[in-house]
């Protein structure tokens, strides 16, 4: 094969520079990334070759030029490998896995290079840049410390081993979370079983079970997550505890599919990374380039928000257990597949909500477009056309074209809304092309989701869980149409992780806002509106059961705190017993609230960005708690709050720190009180 008849390694034609994916095949993968890690070498190469002393413009700004088009090419593969996985791209990964790892570290630990960056970090307050150009040079100095550019040779050859193998086995994790997850969804005989789904539930359940020849039975896929939206309306006690045994079990059963000794060894090889660094521990090494700074900052919120979140969620256990004891002819505990069920019979009682009867009212193009896009538009001025003439890498995936107020154009969204067996659980955001003045590209974005597609007919019903997501998916989404930037490094979502998680929490906020709700919550039939008084109890239950969903978040935190802040000699042999004990540790081992993720698929950090960072979402949502009192002080959904929303924290990226640019949006520190009254966690 040719270079010339790979098309990753010529720059697609294709509107704002979106792969032609009806050319790609998974065979044109890795000889394109081989021969782009050749290229972004000699360009390296080139950068520590220059005989003149560094400056900003032959050192850092060439620095940003380099590797364009190994950034083509990982974008467009790892877009693929997460959402369409099947097993052809699955080898790919598995091969590419210590490549990429290679060759990163063949970048960030090259030592003429980080002299060179040295050399202009030095000199910084005496050269005449601006702040994104200061800022630049900052954060290559710091990340090219960080990832241990300052060891001797031996050190940085051991450090490379180290991160190839762990490059490899977040790959396993992934691939056997993937055909666990698979292999373990929940196949039902009869309709019976299923009694409390909707007809559309029902018949996307026949249908995947048909898609793997099981006609006339059900199937049910299981999320990524420890429970299931379906617990909440099944009537049948053993089809709940059938789904929550499954999802627990994954990557746990002694079987090819097992992982813990995967993350045993994963835990093992980045505390030794992290001792070879200088840190005691890999939860030290990560929070050291975060906000937070080190890992004493997150257990001290950690910490100070699990007692409280404990003590609620057993008062809300003994709600559902007098519940279970009135109406239940025999009566039993609680138990943890119980609990969604029981807790829609208590939010009934207190609040007439059932929320699996509003369905109806949030039928998925509606939300969409009369929810999503609609709020986007009101806040920001920008506009959606779908663009059907461009194919995107899954038939399901639709694309959109987004211009501003004004009509020129900004980007691409690509939503890819459905499950299916080749791709991973959860829901995620990610680019296929950054925007870059530097590079005049522009952003395409990508949000998936997991949503079940129903039978042919049928209309696709979300959940309010579901709509949520979307909401939060698509604020990601904002996030890298919006950050507007010179320099690639800093281009849409690329700031700390503990920050990530903030726009998207914010754009939450408009799902119950009432001229966004009044326009996209309409009956799918009938087109009636949601009732003002169902809305209102909506609101009234913002802080219903929040003891269990701020206790099994705070639980998945905290272990993931645990097993990395582990030393370099520590031998762990039970994984269940270590979960067991940190749990313990921290007042959050009760079964009955089973950690959002238990560690044999804790995807977030064992297979993905969020090792030692999964208390982000709950450190970002200061923030965000903070910015919705904000907008609603100042006048809500106006195009005046969008623009100073949109100038000063979305669209700066990554080129300024994420703490100083909220200050310059809220003239202030966050304070946490809005979110503790949020999480009902005042004194």
């Amino acid at each position: 094969m040719t270079d010339t008849a790979n098309p990753l390694l010529q720059p697609s034609t294709l509107p704002y520079g979106i792969p032609d994916y009806r050319a790609i095949r998974p065979e044109h993968y890795i000889p394109a990334f081989r021969a782009a890690f050749e290229e972004h070498l000699q360009e390296i190469s080139r950068i520590t070759m220059v005989r003149s002393m560094p400056t900003f413009d032959n050192t850092i700004e060439a620095l940003e030029r380099a590797g364009e088009t190994l950034e083509r090419v990982a974008h467009a593969f790892y877009t693929v490998s997460s959402a369409d996985a099947t097993p052809e791209i699955q080898a790919v990964d598995e091969q590419l896995a210590p490549l990429m790892a290679a060759h990163t570290d063949a970048v960030s630990l090259n030592g003429p290079l980080y002299w060179r960056v040295q050399q202009v970090f030095d000199q910084l307050d005496s050269l005449d840049l601006d702040p994104e150009q200061r800022y630049l040079v900052e954060r290559h100095h710091r990340e090219m410390t960080h990832a241990g550019a300052a060891l001797d040779d031996e050190a940085k050859a051991h450090l490379t081993l180290l991160n190839q193998q762990l490059s490899t086995l977040s790959n396993t994790f992934e691939r056997n979370l993937l055909n666990d997850t698979n292999d373990l969804a929940v196949v039902f005989d009869a309709a019976e079983q299923l009694d409390g789904l909707s007809a559309g539930e029902l018949s996307a359940a026949a249908r995947s079970a048909a898609e793997r020849g099981l006609d006339g039975q059900y199937l049910v896929s299981l999320t990524l997550f420890t429970g299931h939206p379906y617990l909440a309306q099944l009537r049948n006690r053993n089809s709940r505890r059938a789904i929550m045994a499954a999802s627990q079990a994954r990557g746990s059963r002694d079987n090819a599919n097992d992982n813990r000794p995967v993350l045993r060894e994963i835990v093992r090889l980045r505390a030794e990374r992290a001792a070879l660094l200088g840190y005691e521990s890999h939860a030290a090494y990560v929070t050291a380039d975060e906000t937070a700074g080190n890992p004493g900052a997150v257990e001290d919120m950690l910490r100070a928000l699990a007692a409280p979140s404990a003590v609620n969620a057993r008062a809300e256990r003994d709600a559902l257990q007098l519940i279970v004891d009135r109406t239940e002819p025999e009566p039993f505990p609680v138990e943890a597949h119980d609990w969604a069920f029981y807790t829609e019979k208590v939010r009934e009682a207190l609040y007439d909500i059932d929320t699996s009867a509003l369905r109806p009212w949030f039928e998925a193009e509606r939300v969409l477009q009369d929810g999503v896009f609609f709020a986007a538009t009101r806040l920001y001025g920008v506009t959606f056309a779908e663009r059907p003439d461009l194919v995107s890498y899954h038939p399901g995936a639709r694309v959109f074209e987004v211009s501003n107020a004004d009509g020129s154009p900004l980007g691409l969204y690509i939503l890819d809304l459905y499950t299916r067996d080749s791709k991973r659980g959860g829901a995620w955001m990610n680019p296929i092309v950054s925007q870059s003045r530097l590079r005049g590209t522009s952003p395409v974005v990508v949000n998936n989701l997991n949503v079940p597609l129903p039978g042919d007919g049928e209309p696709t019903l979300l959940t309010l869980d579901e709509v949520t997501t979307l909401f939060h998916e698509f604020g990601h989404a904002l996030h890298g149409l919006f950050a507007t930037v010179n320099y690639p490094h800093f281009a849409g979502t690329n700031v700390f992780r503990d920050f990530v998680e903030f726009p998207s929490q914010v754009n939450e906020m408009w799902i119950l806002w009432p001229e966004v709700l009044d326009n996209y919550a309409r009956h799918h039939e009938t087109g009636e509106p949601l009732d003002p008084a169902i809305v209102e109890r909506l609101r009234a239950t913002e802080t219903f059961d929040q003891g269990h969903a701020t206790s099994e978040y705070l639980a998945a935190a905290w272990l993931d705190q645990a097993w990395h802040r582990v030393g370099v000699d520590a031998e762990i042999d039970d994984v269940a017993g270590f979960e067991a004990a940190a749990l313990a540790d921290i007042g959050l081992d009760d079964p009955v609230v089973p950690t959002r993720y238990s560690s044999t698929y804790f995807a977030h950090v064992f297979s993905g960005g969020y090792s030692a960072r999964y208390y982000s979402y709950i450190w970002s949502e200061v923030l965000d708690a903070d910015t919705v009192d904000w907008f609603r002080e100042n006048g809500g959904l106006t195009r005046e709050n969008g623009d100073r929303f949109r100038s000063l924290l979305l669209g700066v990226g990554g080129s300024k720190d994420p703490l100083a640019a909220y200050h310059d949006f809220r003239g202030r520190v966050a304070d946490i009180a809005p979110l503790l009254k949020r999480r009902g966690l005042e004194a």
